[in-house]
């Protein structure tokens, strides 16, 4: 069990507000639905069992860019750092175990995540 309470960082705050705006008024009642689901099951979940998320630093890099970003990350992080991502419906949780300490950094829903397409060929449109 983690000894401290977790924190919640201005970016995950952020990204919370991110994504009530991306989903709009169709998706208000979903979204409100999530919000009580990540407070009262998951993040207790977290709380008690913090390695619940798999290790994100554990997934193959595919790319120089990811490469040179996640070098970047690591100076950034101690010894004893575990960043970790939690995948809960169609959402994707970034946190960081830190001296027994869970800190919530991003949240994405996986839309947020995708392509424009539609915008895209509307463009090279004739």
């Amino acid at each position: 069990m983690a000894a401290k309470r977790p924190i919640f960082t201005q970016n995950f705050s952020d990204n919370l507000l991110a994504i009530q705006t991306f989903l709009g008024a169709e998706g208000l009642k979903p979204f409100q639905r999530f919000l009580d689901r990540l407070f009262n099951d998951i993040v207790p979940q977290l709380y008690g069992f913090p390695k619940s998320g798999r290790s994100f630093l554990a997934n193959t890099i595919h790319s120089s860019e990811a490469t040179s970003l996640t070098k970047k990350l690591y100076t950034r992080l101690n010894l004893d750092d575990d960043l970790r991502e939690y995948i809960i419906d169609d959402y994707l949780v970034l946190y960081l175990l830190r001296n027994k300490q869970i800190v919530f950094l991003s949240i994405k829903h996986h839309r947020q995540l995708s392509f424009d397409l539609t915008r895209f060929w509307q463009e090279r449109s004739p």
